[in-house]
């Protein structure tokens, strides 16, 4: 099995289908990576990832919003396909197994990201800073 690890923002919100009487939820994940060419000059590469996650957990959904930092592990699928000039192209899509939510897309004045208080589609949940903490599970 091959697992694909991904950290990045969302290139726009989740869109959530019923593929064969199954729910599945899709979104684009944006991973930019900074570096210097060989002059030194600073470069960006951002790699797109097409995300498709087959759960009836579709209580995260609302939350996956444009621009919002998320964490997605899967199983990788590259797909090839010709353009419309002819030309072949490829594109990474992965199926997701887990998605954790690491930001949201409204910062605060200080330009950091809030931390949210949703949960993840893998079960685990962050209270919000007025919530009791005193009944844990373990």
């Amino acid at each position: 099995m091959i697992k694909l690890q991904i950290i990045g923002n969302l290139g726009k919100d989740c869109v959530v289908n019923t593929v064969n009487g199954k729910t599945v939820m899709n979104f684009t994940v944006a991973h930019t990576e900074k570096f210097k060419d060989a002059q030194g000059n600073p470069k960006d590469r951002t790699t797109w990832v097409d995300c498709a996650y087959w759960s009836d957990r579709t209580g995260v959904a609302p939350y996956l919003k444009k621009g919002t930092q998320v964490y997605a592990e899967g199983t990788p699928e590259v797909r090839t396909f010709q353009r419309q000039d002819g030309t072949a192209g490829a594109s990474l899509t992965l199926r997701v197994l887990s998605i954790q939510l690491l930001g949201n897309a409204n910062r605060s004045e200080g330009g950091q990201s809030e931390p949210s208080s949703a949960p993840s589609s893998s079960g685990s949940y962050a209270p919000s800073s007025n919530e009791a903490v005193d009944d844990l599970p373990f």
